[in-house]
């Protein structure tokens, strides 16, 4: 067989792998099927390509291969949602693989309460995604057994970052005030150090679509374990703090003063682990929060857009809800590669991708009003380093957004393929990590650190 069949192959076998009823044993034996009805339909004349479309279309639907393979083993399920020990693991690896990650966790959470200890709220919250982050960098390092050259660059961007944010002179001290232009450096400085920390999780490989999709993928899961461990922490953490208070022993604000960050901090960690280690599992938390959160986000900003019809006054627009509409922007972008993630690409258009085309449609809309406000505010009070960041950010969602729709349209029409939507937002990927530096190096530079 040809290269290229054996890249289509490879590429079947993952979608297949990541089924969560379907076991690596049930994988191969289903590829020496597909590699059996590949040789005879070839021997009978058919092309290499036709004859992997033919076979794959024999093997059937991926969802029901995967929906019959889980009532078949009902039990994997349950296996895959709780933690193996070391003895019933399949490899010791997984087992070390924990304790790094536990490792990295617990350092995590003495550096965060040891910065709580020696630095000012101020400077805390500056470098708060600094202290943090380099330890989910390190775990990814570990695990990926980086290049020289990898970790070099890694490092040399955190210290550049460190330094940035810590060495200009931002002018709160001087001015008594809050600097604005520290403000957005702050909050865009773990956006940067995430592209570094994807940089470390593709191994270095940041060129290939394939890693970058595997990282956009990461990170939608790795946001709903962190959830899920914020939310159970929480729960912990006030239950034991009533208790307390109501035998009157200890002083529970000082307990959750040290759990809440700490844990928090050692949660990063963690949470990336969990989605390594039960990677498969939330793979079908993805599709559902899509198909909950896409119709609700729609209904959502055509009543915003509504709104903003019916005042129809650009310039007095409340500046929270200029903000907001850029959060649910942000989170329809989470939302769109989300479900890009998780989608069989070989799949055809269904109700979801046109709803998604909808949302598409509605969220570019939703954009074009704000940036149509933000140029009217800016005409009529002057340019600021907060408008200067919104309007960026603004018109680097248009053009995905006006793009992806485009692409979303061919696809719904059966014109372009899913593929397409893949390619562009993985190429996409590394303007948002341009635009957070951009903020964060240059921003203040142009505003004179005010």
């Amino acid at each position: 067989m040809t290269a290229e069949l054996e890249s289509q192959i490879e590429q079947w076998r993952g979608y297949v792998r990541r089924r969560q009823a379907i076991a690596p044993a049930d994988v191969e034996e289903m590829e020496g099927h597909l590699r059996d009805q590949l040789a005879d339909l070839v021997s009978s004349g058919l092309s290499e390509d036709e004859a992997f479309l033919v076979a794959v279309k024999r093997m059937g639907k991926l969802d029901d291969i995967s929906r019959e393979f889980a009532r078949e083993h009902s039990q994997r399920l349950w296996k895959q949602l709780v933690l193996t020990s070391a003895g019933e693991d399949d490899s010791p690896a997984s087992s070390r693989n924990l304790m790094v990650a536990l490792a990295f966790a617990i350092a995590a959470a003495i550096a965060v309460r040891s910065a709580m200890t020696w630095l000012d709220d101020t400077v805390l919250a500056r470098n708060a995604s600094l202290i943090v982050l380099p330890f989910v960098t390190g775990y990814f390092a570990w695990t990926r057994q980086l290049a020289n050259r990898t970790v070099v660059v890694t490092l040399a961007t955190y210290g550049g970052a460190a330094l940035a944010i810590n060495l200009y002179p931002w002018q709160t001290a001087t001015l008594g005030t809050e600097s604005t232009t520290e403000v957005l450096a702050a909050t865009h400085l773990p956006i940067a150090l995430w592209f570094i920390a994807g940089l470390a999780y593709a191994a270095g490989e940041w060129r290939s679509q394939a890693r970058r999709m595997d990282f956009i993928r990461f990170t939608g899961e790795w946001v709903v374990y962190l959830a899920l461990l914020a939310l159970g922490g929480g729960v912990l953490v006030g239950v034991t703090v009533n208790t307390f208070s109501a035998l009157g022993v200890g002083n529970p604000e000082a307990i959750a003063e040290w759990v809440v960050p700490t844990g928090a901090a050692g949660a990063t960690v963690v949470a990336a682990w969990l989605v390594e280690a039960k990677q498969a599992v939330v793979e079908n938390i993805a599709p559902v929060l899509t198909r909950v959160f896409t119709p609700l986000t729609v209904v959502m900003l055509l009543a915003v857009i509504g709104a903003f019809v019916v005042r129809f006054n650009l310039v007095d627009v409340d500046r929270e809800l200029l903000i907001l509409m850029d959060v649910v922007l942000v989170l329809v972008l989470g939302l769109i590669l989300y479900a890009i993630s998780a989608r069989d690409p070989q799949a055809p258009p269904s109700w979801f991708d046109r709803l998604q085309l909808g949302l598409l449609v509605v969220a570019l809309a939703a954009d074009a009003l704000l940036l149509a406000t933000m140029i009217t505010r800016i005409a009529d009070a002057g340019v600021t380093a907060n408008k200067v960041a919104a309007l960026g950010l603004n018109l680097v969602l248009l053009v995905n957004l006006a793009w992806s729709t485009r692409l979303a349209a061919g696809f719904v029409r059966e014109r372009t393929s899913f593929g397409a939507m893949e390619k562009w937002q993985t190429d996409y990927l590394p303007v948002y990590g341009l635009w957070a530096t951009f903020v964060l190096a240059v921003l203040p530079v142009l505003f004179v650190f005010r």
